[in-house]
């Protein structure tokens, strides 16, 4: 499957693709275009649109594309997912929906990212990947733990 989304990715454009690669469809491949071109280009290439307005795979209220994905794809049955969805959604959006404590960490770190100069958002989306891999092992530990909200609940 081709998935698309706008350019200058950060939190929820690179969550969503690790989300998809490791969890949906390995083989997924991934446009990034200019914010006016995605329709356009999306129906070009037979590409799904992503974290654009008024998308499945967008923002709905407070919950932001990744949220969409988990829940399509009934990743919540997951409970470190779910922790994991609230990190990312916290990260991405002004986080009053969860108040997640880690959020403002992934934030920095995806901000970071953006300015270590990659050539491109696939160079981004592979470098940072190792980010989400991590934080999905720390809410998985979380979990195992007994802490569904996270260690600084």
């Amino acid at each position: 499957m081709k998935w698309i989304t706008r350019e200058r990715v950060k939190v929820d454009r690179v969550a969503c693709p690790w989300l998809i690669k490791k969890f949906i469809d390995p083989e997924a491949e991934f446009l990034f275009v200019p914010t006016d071109q995605v329709m356009a280009v999306a129906d070009r290439e037979r590409a799904t649109p992503y974290d654009v307005k008024d998308v499945e795979f967008g923002h709905h209220g407070k919950e932001c594309s990744f949220d969409a994905f988990v829940k399509k794809y009934s990743l919540d049955r997951d409970p470190a997912m779910v922790l994991l969805a609230k990190i990312v959604n916290g990260a991405d959006t002004d986080n009053s929906l969860w108040n997640q404590p880690e959020a403002a960490g992934l934030n920095a770190v995806a901000e970071g990212f953006r300015h270590l100069g990659f050539k491109d958002d696939l160079q981004i989306n592979a470098a940072q990947w190792i980010v989400y891999e991590a934080l999905y092992a720390y809410c998985k530990e979380m979990v195992r733990r007994g802490k569904q909200e996270g260690a600084f609940r």
